[in-house]
């Protein structure tokens, strides 16, 4: 599902900003489309570029990301990220509201944006980085579908006029993630799982 700002603003500028930053596509058809159901997206996160290449990847739906509070105490860009489908996160702390608008999203049809990490892990492996149980919590939750989504660039480190290689992988049905209610540490669990698939699709691409 997209929303009618979202899809006109996509239409003209996710071109451009391929353009800009390169970007390049693989498994861009492993994007289910909005008669196969709302997706949580998860990928690795290494710069504030992240969602935006993300979003400029995917064309089939809308994903919606958290973003920092305080991006939504700037006049000019609280509207403008808002109606790109934008909701605050307090960073810091166990944010329970934007955990529920996320798995609430899903439930309604809507997409959602996630990054497994939780904050950015520049210049780094991926598999290197500690990951946060979020992506567990909110696919369990709403009984969702994951789509997987590396971001690979060279040396882990993002470098302008420098290619980067945006890899979707097959969605992963929520039946698959095995998710047991009631069993302690099923979130975490599934959080590494998730984030297993995310850091093969980089792995395997570099053979």
């Amino acid at each position: 599902m997209k929303g009618k700002f979202y899809a006109v603003f996509h239409f003209c500028f996710g071109w451009l900003i391929r353009l800009i930053f390169r970007v390049r596509i693989v498994g861009r058809q492993n994007e289910p489309t909005q008669e196969q159901g709302p997706y949580l997206v998860c990928a690795n996160h290494q710069t504030l570029l992240d969602p935006i290449l993300v979003c400029a990847a995917t064309k089939r739906q809308q994903p919606h990301f958290m973003a920092k509070a305080e991006l939504f105490k700037i006049p000019v860009l609280r509207g403008l990220i808002r109606k790109l489908g934008a909701y605050p996160v307090s960073r810091g702390k166990s944010d329970v509201g934007a955990v529920k608008h996320a798995i609430a999203l899903l439930q309604s049809g809507r997409s959602v944006g996630l990054f497994p990490q939780g904050t950015r892990c520049p210049e780094q492996n991926p598999r290197d980085c500690k990951i946060k149980f979020g992506a567990g919590l909110i696919a369990s939750r709403a009984g969702a579908q994951v789509l997987p989504v590396h971001i690979k660039m060279k040396n882990n480190k993002w470098k302008f006029l420098r290619r980067v290689t945006v890899i979707i992988g097959q969605p992963i049905p929520f039946a698959d993630l095995g998710y047991e209610e009631g069993v302690a540490g099923e979130y975490a669990r599934v959080s590494e799982q998730i984030y297993d698939v995310i850091c093969r699709l980089g792995e395997e691409a570099g053979k």
